[in-house]
């Protein structure tokens, strides 16, 4: 199903770009910055699809998500660079900011929180602020996962993100990862206000 597919794309381009954010590398496995990785390997998982083809300075790969043609796209430029990789492939295929789906870890909220959002600013986060820098516009949808604040504000900031999850939290991450596979498909399906309505929580 996987080749027919790609091959299927080779004439007709994308309706839409996925991507998750996070940091290429063993020691950031399953880390609160790696996310938006994890849940694009959910997604990957759903669908029988694979982005471990290498373009963009990325790991790319393709499916088709509520009958749309998706371009599915896991930066490897490290999160501070994440707007490099989504503009090549964003100009290459000329797919606008508003179809852009961007996946991604948020420290205001609790894990296993999600949040659709149509636009917005990076809200202090660099992996956002860069991919905004890069495509001159704030106006792409995304999917905020919850990694929860820092415990106190003493804490390092950069060590609590590329930490790793609590046991207790695990249950809740795995969940906010179904949901958003599912908000992916709605929003697809039947758009971002349908899905804000059914996932946003």
């Amino acid at each position: 199903m996987f080749e027919k597919i790609k091959k299927s794309f080779a004439s007709s381009g994308f309706d839409m770009m996925i991507v998750g954010l996070g940091n290429p590398g063993l020691q950031y496995e399953e880390t609160r910055h790696n996310i938006g990785f994890m849940a694009m390997d959910a997604l990957c998982k759903k669908y029988e699809c694979e982005c471990k083809k290498m373009k963009f300075s990325a790991y790319v790969g393709d499916a088709v998500i509520g009958n749309k043609r998706v371009l599915l796209l896991k930066p490897l430029t490290y999160m501070n660079n994440s707007g490099s990789a989504v503009g090549e492939a964003a100009r290459f295929y000329k797919i606008a900011p508003e179809n852009i789906l961007v996946m991604f870890d948020d420290i205001s909220l609790e894990p296993g929180t999600v949040r659709i959002r149509r636009k917005g600013s990076a809200g202090g986060h660099n992996g956002i602020k860069d991919i905004i820098e890069v495509l001159g516009s704030d106006n792409f949808p995304r999917i905020k996962l919850g990694v929860g604040a820092k415990p106190h504000p003493d804490y390092d900031l950069k060590d609590w993100v590329l930490g790793k999850f609590k046991a207790e939290d695990k249950e809740k991450v795995e969940a906010s990862l179904e949901t958003a596979v599912k908000a992916v498909n709605e929003l697809l399906s039947r758009g971002i206000d349908s899905a804000m309505n059914k996932f946003s929580k």
